[in-house]
């Protein structure tokens, strides 16, 4: 049976950006294996690395393998606990409808990303499903962390550079 917890404790600026340079070099890391640039990190409540997670998609022939879904997988198989009630999720893109789901159900509390994604983002721009009033569970999002790295990571993804050119 799952243990009480307390939320996270917000991460100042310099935990943030800390946690979304370990998530950009997961990031970087599907790159280079050909899959979508984008990597997550979860953290405990105080701060440590829980799970590291990047875009395993083409990887695994698994179109759910995005890398919030699997930084969650990890960090509830290491805690043996599907809440991830006191965690903070950090990812480089804004999540899409199936991460958001997926940080919903795991009850994850708050969110940090890099780059917004006005064409799929489920965390404020095309769609906001982490602060919905109607769901049972709302999420604290912080948007736009190291939000030019992320991107230009995404941006030289779909223009075909190198990993090494970056």
């Amino acid at each position: 049976m799952s243990q009480l917890s307390v939320p996270a404790a917000p991460l100042d600026a310099a935990a943030r950006e800390a946690a979304m340079r370990a998530a950009l070099a997961e990031a970087e890391l599907a790159h280079s294996s050909g899959d979508v640039p984008v990597g997550a990190v979860l953290l405990d409540a105080d701060g440590s690395v829980l799970a590291l997670a990047r875009n395993e998609r083409e990887k695994l022939h698994d179109p759910t393998a995005h890398a919030e879904v699997l930084a969650i997988r990890r960090g509830a198989e290491v805690r043996g606990d599907w809440r991830l009630t006191d965690t903070t999720l950090v990812v480089t893109l804004e999540p899409c409808v199936l991460c958001a789901g997926a940080i919903l159900s795991a009850r994850i509390p708050r969110l940090v990303f890099g780059a917004w994604d006005e064409k799929a983002g489920a965390a404020g721009s095309v769609h906001d499903l982490l602060r919905d009033r109607r769901l049972n569970h709302r999420v604290e999002v912080v948007g736009g962390v190291l939000e030019a790295e992320s991107a230009a990571l995404l941006t030289a993804f779909f223009r075909g550079a190198e990993p090494t050119e970056l």
